[in-house]
């Protein structure tokens, strides 16, 4: 198969899961000369920095891929990672890769008629599902009744989002987030999962987070996640050692180089895998074989279109090492506007849809109504 053409859409949507806040990525609609196309997903979210995204891969990559034959995906993901050899370990040109990469394997996919799980072979049926959300509420009792809906609405487990916008105190006093947990696994009973995302807007230093965990191990959580700045390993290890809560990491990694330091620490438990941001079907594969091969939890990211959940869903049904599939709660116009066939969970489960590809194909009407480039 040859390069027929590309088209870069950058989109600005209000996010409703984030208290509608605009959220802002970058999609690929790749074109063989044969007359298939396909779609990926790169998550830079800036403005400049999805700018640069697309201008990487329309001057860099693209050429690269004139050259190639596009169902050889691999030898293609290759050859856009030499291309950007001096400036590519990581960062703007690993999101670019990650949207030409994750726009092949839906390709080839469609070529060989059959969901993008066929190709690697399913680990998983189907996987339950998590609320993952940002806790932006004014109180407490607002969160509590909000997360326990989604709970009861058949979500086996929800990951709280500490330190986001909007009108609550959590991620900001230790206190409040302790409280949060404790009411929300009074409200929710034993059965149901709840992860705790620390995240970007949550500065605490080691002691702090050592005893805000140790007292969230009272209600039971099932990992903390990110929480420290990725270059704080070694309060990543102290952390580790002081409590019995698994530690998620990960988010902002872009290679498998970055996943293997992770796991030469011994701090990490359950990684977070993004193939809008680490190079694609491709990188997402090779980093998950690492991690699989130390024993240790995949989690998919997909927080963003259903471009990006259709590629992890199939990506984490194909992982032996994935637990769960994480789904934004409220209807936004990324997932549900985006394509004629959401993905959404039944009775707590969600499994691939039957569609050749990774099964996301935008609409033209929705793309033109959110785009801004």
């Amino acid at each position: 198969m040859r390069l027929g053409g590309a088209e870069c859409f950058v989109l600005r949507w209000p996010e409703p899961n984030d208290f509608n806040h605009d959220r802002m990525t970058l999609l690929v609609r790749v074109d063989t000369a044969e007359g298939i196309s396909g779609w990926g997903e790169a998550i830079a979210m800036w403005p400049e920095a999805l700018r640069a995204t697309e201008t990487i891969i329309r001057d860099g990559l693209l050429p690269v891929l004139a050259e190639r034959d596009l169902g050889d995906v691999e030898g293609c993901w290759q050859a856009m990672k030499n291309h950007c050899w001096w400036y590519g370990e990581g960062g703007i040109a690993s999101m670019a890769i990650s949207a030409l990469d994750m726009a092949l394997w839906d390709i080839k996919a469609k070529d060989a008629g059959k969901p993008l799980v066929e190709l690697f072979g399913a680990h998983h049926q189907s996987l339950p599902v998590c609320a993952s959300l940002h806790v932006n509420q004014a109180t407490i009792e607002d969160s509590v009744r909000e997360i326990a809906g989604h709970i009861a609405g058949g979500f086996r487990s929800t990951k709280l989002g500490l330190g986001k916008r909007g009108l609550s105190k959590a991620g900001r006093d230790p206190d409040y987030d302790v409280a949060l947990v404790a009411a929300l696994r009074e409200a929710i009973g034993p059965e149901a999962g709840i992860m705790v995302d620390a995240g970007n807007g949550t500065k605490w230093d080691l002691d702090t987070a050592i005893r805000t965990v140790k007292r969230m191990e009272e209600s039971g959580i099932a990992w903390i996640e990110e929480p420290f700045l990725p270059s704080r390993v070694a309060d990543h290890v102290a952390l580790k050692a002081a409590i019995s809560t698994p530690v998620a990491v990960g988010e902002r990694e872009f290679t498998v180089a970055g996943y293997q330091r992770w796991l030469d620490t011994g701090a990490a438990d359950v990684l977070g895998l993004d193939p809008a941001r680490i190079e694609g079907v491709t990188g997402f594969r090779k980093a998950a074989a690492v991690i699989e091969a130390a024993g240790k939890t995949v989690n998919a990211h997909a927080w963003s279109t259903a471009v990006l959940t259709g590629a992890s869903l199939h990506l984490s049904l194909a992982s032996k090492a994935a637990e769960l599939f994480e789904l934004k709660p409220l209807v936004g116009p990324m997932q549900f506007e985006l394509i004629d066939e959401p993905f959404w969970h039944e009775n707590g489960l969600i499994s691939a849809p039957s569609r050749p590809g990774h099964g996301a194909e935008p609409r033209a009407d929705v793309l033109a109504k959110y785009r801004v480039n």
